[in-house]
């Protein structure tokens, strides 16, 4: 069985100019690091040139795609009837991304099958946490 999901996303950028545009995104859930998930954009899709990932909780992405969830970095809230935003926030500014709320919804129940809410303390590698921790002192 393998550890991680990955699953591609059209997410669209949300923009000053009257028109959105659509970018690919990458979400991915690994059970190595259960309660963790990234979102992934490839270089073509920022302003530096160079692919950008932001990782949160799925407990926050699960409550965000219900009602206005987070208060730091990323946050996620319904829009609409169909559609999910995601924040994040950076220095260099705030990026807002749509991304349908059903391929969110799938994301979500397909970790759940690999990794059960509640469940994830089972998964967690606590030697190699702390090994890493301690710079492979142990």
């Amino acid at each position: 069985m393998s550890t991680v999901i990955e699953q591609s996303v059209q997410a669209r950028m949300v923009a000053s100019a009257p028109r959105m545009e659509t970018l690919p995104a990458t979400l991915q859930y690994d059970r190595r690091d259960p309660f963790a998930v990234r979102m992934a954009f490839p270089a073509t899709a920022t302003l530096e040139g160079t692919d950008v990932s932001w990782e949160f909780s799925r407990e926050l992405l699960a409550a965000g795609v219900d009602a206005a969830a987070g208060v730091g970095d990323v946050r996620i809230r319904p829009f609409g009837y169909d559609r999910t935003v995601l924040e994040f926030h950076a220095t260099e500014g705030i990026a807002m991304v749509h991304v349908r709320t059903a391929e969110l919804r799938r994301f979500l129940e397909r970790a759940q099958e690999l990794v059960p809410v509640g469940d994830e303390h089972r998964f967690l590698d606590l030697d190699r946490s702390l090994t890493d921790l301690l710079g492979g002192a142990c």
